[in-house]
Parts: C-alpha cells; sequence; structure tokens
C-alpha cells in the first residue's frame, strides 16, 4: 500500500499562485477593510471580467473572503471582499510581522458586516481607488502611499522631534483624524495629502471643528500636508468656503464635491481642487506643498 503524501501547507500552496497584483490587493485589504468587486475591477484589472475570475480564485484558495449587504429597498449591493484567515497569515508573512489572531478574519468580518459607517469607509476608499485607477492608465503617475484613518489614531502619531511638545498633552481628541492619507505622484513631483470625506451627514460646524485641528497641527509641527475635503455636493461646497472665508486658515485647505466629478467624469488627480481662498480649480499635483524631512520617513 502507498503512503499519502502530505497535503501541501496552504500558506505555501497559495503564495505560489498569487501574482504581484494579488498581493497589492490583499495589503490593501488588510490594510483598508473592504473593498468591493467594482473598486478592485477599477484599480487593479483591465476589465470587470477578469476581475471577477481572480476574485474567485483568491476566494478559493480563501485568501480572500466576500460578504453581499442587502438594500433597504429589495436587492442586495455588489460583493464587498474581505481578508479571509490565510489572507492574513499571507500578510503578516509578507510584512515579517508575528502571526495574526486564529480569529482575526472572523472578527474583521463581523465588524464591518455590521458596521454602520460602512458606505462612509467604502467612500473614502474609493477616493484612492480613484486615484490608482487613474494611475494604471495614465503614464508617470502613482498612487505612492495609502494610509488608513487608523494610522493616525495613536497618541503622539503627529510628533516628531523640534515639534511643540505641548501637543503631546492635547491628546488625540485635539488633533485631526484623517479618513485616510497618501502621496500623489507625477512626472516626479510628489503631493502628500490627508483626506477629509464627507457624505453630508454631519453639521457644517463639525467640518469646521476638523478644519481647526488641521490649523493646530500647521501652528504646533512641522506638518504641511494640503487637507483634501471630498464632499457630496456643490451646495456643501459653497457652504464650507464660505466659513473658511472667515476662519481663513493657514493650513491648506482644498475641496472637491462628488457632484462636480460625476458631471466631468474626473478622477481626484485631475484640475478639481479649489482651494479655500481661490476660484479656480487646480490638479492634485499642483496643490501648494512645501517637502519637510520628516516626510521621507512617515
Amino acid at each position: 500500500m502507498r503512503n499519502r503524501l502530505p497535503a501541501a501547507d496552504p500558506l505555501l500552496r497559495l503564495q505560489a499562485s498569487i501574482t504581484a497584483r494579488d498581493d497589492r490587493l490583499l495589503g490593501w485589504l488588510y490594510d483598508h477593510g473592504v473593498l468591493t468587486t467594482d473598486q478592485i475591477a477599477e484599480a487593479l484589472f483591465p476589465s470587470l471580467d477578469f476581475a471577477q475570475r481572480r476574485l474567485r480564485r483568491l476566494t478559493l484558495l480563501q485568501a480572500a473572503d466576500r460578504f453581499r449587504p442587502n438594500r433597504a429597498y429589495g436587492g442586495s449591493y455588489p460583493y464587498h471582499y474581505v481578508l479571509n484567515q490565510l489572507g492574513y497569515d499571507h500578510v503578516h508573512a509578507q510584512r515579517g510581522l508575528g502571526a495574526p489572531r486564529r480569529d482575526q478574519a472572523r472578527r474583521r468580518k463581523q465588524s464591518l458586516t455590521s458596521r454602520r459607517d460602512l458606505p462612509h469607509l467604502l467612500g473614502g476608499n474609493q477616493v484612492f481607488i480613484d486615484l490608482a485607477a487613474h494611475a494604471r492608465t495614465h503614464l508617470n503617475t502613482s498612487l505612492d502611499r495609502w494610509q488608513p484613518a487608523s494610522a493616525f489614531h495613536s497618541p503622539g502619531v503627529f510628533y516628531r522631534v523640534g515639534d511643540d511638545p505641548q501637543m503631546m498633552a492635547r491628546g488625540p481628541t485635539g488633533l485631526p483624524r484623517p479618513d485616510g492619507a497618501g502621496v500623489w505622484t507625477e512626472h516626479r513631483r510628489s503631493v502628500p495629502f490627508f483626506l477629509e470625506y464627507d457624505t453630508g451627514g454631519e453639521r457644517l460646524d463639525i467640518l469646521v471643528e476638523k478644519v481647526a485641528k488641521y490649523e493646530r497641527l500647521v501652528w504646533m509641527t512641522t506638518w504641511t500636508w494640503p487637507v483634501l475635503f471630498h464632499l457630496p455636493s456643490a451646495r456643501r461646497e459653497a457652504n464650507l468656503h464660505h466659513r473658511l472665508a472667515v476662519l481663513a486658515p493657514q493650513a491648506t485647505i482644498a475641496t472637491t464635491s462628488a457632484e462636480l466629478r460625476t458631471a466631468l467624469g474626473a478622477s481626484p488627480a485631475e484640475p478639481v481642487w479649489q482651494l479655500w481662498s481661490t476660484a479656480s480649480r487646480i490638479r492634485l499635483v499642483d496643490l501648494p506643498y512645501t517637502a519637510t524631512d520628516h516626510d521621507i520617513a512617515l
């Protein structure tokens, strides 16, 4: 009787099967929680059909998992993809991290499927997806960094040597908590930015308070990153600009709206951003920014 060969280790089988594009996707799901089929296809694949076939393969390999929320008035949304436990094992191995918790995938999926602000998370992710999609089809452009909101929740995350130590006493509530951050590059010019994604569900005063926190960051630190406010409508954008004209912030604040971008069919890389002090629209890469030493290490 022949001895049976031992089954291949699932992680080794996965690592032998995935591509560099798969690896990027799994890293995104690790960092940003959830992406829809359409988002993944837009950012990484030449067609929706190609993306669906590859996502089915990653699901069969148990690297990814998926769920489909129901719509309030019937039907369901597209598949939403998250990491499966083997996906966590892979990302931890790739990044040199310790072994993940054995129930990490289950816990995070449970959290995401019950998350009340899931549309806000997906909307903020969409801005970065649109940049990645733009880079996929435009030479000499790239989304060089995409950091999640969680990267800026730790106490002291904004502190750099030479900054005002009083900022440490304020704690995280006195400083901004962006919905994400990135670095966009075109023709060797790079501009980092913070993103504030607004669904219109908060009072305008809340947005003004967020601006005040970025203003505090400018006064107490060496941070000079532009802050992007992505708003749902032209009316809300105009109302925010009216308030900004009164505040006259020193922080670089630029705005756009989903309404404008839809009308123009424009990506966030294109001239859709309006500084609070001007009436014209400029490209993301043209936002005023002066590099500082700590940007390199961030």
